[in-house]
């Protein structure tokens, strides 16, 4: 087969190399169909991870066709489309039988410890398989578009957190895709005015059309505490949002939150980032209550392929770029570059 090989910092090359087996008759084979650029991706391949071991094929956004079952394996079957999310389980810690995988200690996650989706066929081992994230994809979604219910359970993991309620306002700053996701599902979940916050004046648009935006403010043309202060009658924002990889922001948000906020920081910050200067007194006379997510459980995977098949979330909007494996290299381009939303990569098709 075709795969994607990361063999070390900045250095990825295409080539062939044997078809996986199945690693035991609690596993399956799938046939990538697209597989979506994540910044996470790329953030491995420029810096590394402990997480991932090279020569390694990442991609965590992933979708596909059941190519091979063990026989053991009895709710799935060869044929059937399926979509997978990163976290995984391990399914037998306190954390994971609650429920809340994506605080395991082991910390599973495809493209990572396990074989990604940057390749045209993917061994599923039996945790993931057991465990995981593995869902049938609903008839009215292409490959593509249920690649893309991976970010947006991340998207509903954030959002849980922040317990949106009816009429709220709320701020996303970034703009990228699952900032747009964000605003988007925020309205969904009972926000009044959606506020958008972002440097990129190419994003502005999406924040309005992806996003839904009510408000959208350039971070780089106005001071975004005082916009969103001016947006929200002096008082604030309910809930606010960092979608970003700014240690700047997360310390702004703490000055756009009312009294009785909430505060979730979505977006991670790159290794060796500096610590926020955090007025502690903020929080406590403004009684903030400040929140952290990342990843997604299975029950939320789930969710987001409901949500999408719904047309809560119109997935195809999203997808600007699409490339085939061999290409890969011109698709990280193009989703490092911001020239457009999420990039899918195709396996089973060919650049040539």
């Amino acid at each position: 087969m075709l795969a994607a090989l990361l063999e070390g910092i900045d250095r990825m090359t295409v080539q062939q190399v044997p078809d996986p087996q199945l690693p035991d008759e609690d596993s399956i084979i799938l046939h990538v169909h697209a597989c979506a650029v994540c910044g996470s991706d790329l953030r491995i391949y420029h810096h590394g991870n402990p997480r991932v071991h090279p020569p390694q094929v990442i991609g965590h956004e992933v979708a596909g066709e059941v190519a091979a079952v063990g026989k053991h394996v009895t709710h799935l079957a060869v044929g059937e489309r399926v979509a997978l999310s990163a976290d995984v389980p391990c399914g037998v810690c306190n954390w994971c039988r609650d429920g809340l995988g994506n605080m395991c200690a082991i910390n599973y996650a495809i493209g990572y410890q396990f074989p990604g989706g940057f390749a045209e066929l993917m061994p599923v081992n039996a945790t993931t398989v057991r465990f995981g994230a593995v869902h049938r994809i609903p008839d009215n979604l292409t490959h593509e578009e249920a690649a893309l219910a991976e970010p947006l359970a991340c998207v509903i993991n954030g959002l849980e957190a922040c317990r949106i309620g009816l009429g709220e306002s709320v701020v996303v700053i970034g703009a990228g895709p699952a900032g747009c996701m964000l605003m988007r599902l925020a309205r969904s979940y009972g926000a009044a005015k959606v506020i958008g916050v972002l440097r990129s004046p190419g994003r502005m648009e999406s924040a309005r059309t992806l996003g839904g935006a009510d408000v959208v403010i350039n971070s780089q043309e106005q001071d975004p505490i005082e916009a969103v202060l001016a947006a929200t009658g002096g008082e604030g924002a309910d809930v606010v949002i960092t979608a970003n990889s700014s240690v700047e922001t997360h310390a702004q948000a703490l000055k756009m939150a009312r009294s009785r906020g909430r505060i979730n920081y979505f977006g991670g910050l790159p290794k060796g980032s500096p610590t926020i200067d955090l007025d502690s007194n903020l929080i406590h006379y403004k009684e903030l209550s400040l929140t952290g997510s990342h990843g997604s459980v299975p029950r939320q995977h789930r969710l987001a392929l409901e949500l999408i098949s719904a047309g809560v979330i119109v997935a195809r909007d999203y997808i600007t770029h699409r490339f085939p494996l061999d290409q890969i290299a011109q698709a990280f381009a193009a989703s490092e570059g911001r020239a457009g939303m999420k990039v899918i990569v195709e396996p089973q098709k060919s650049g040539a």
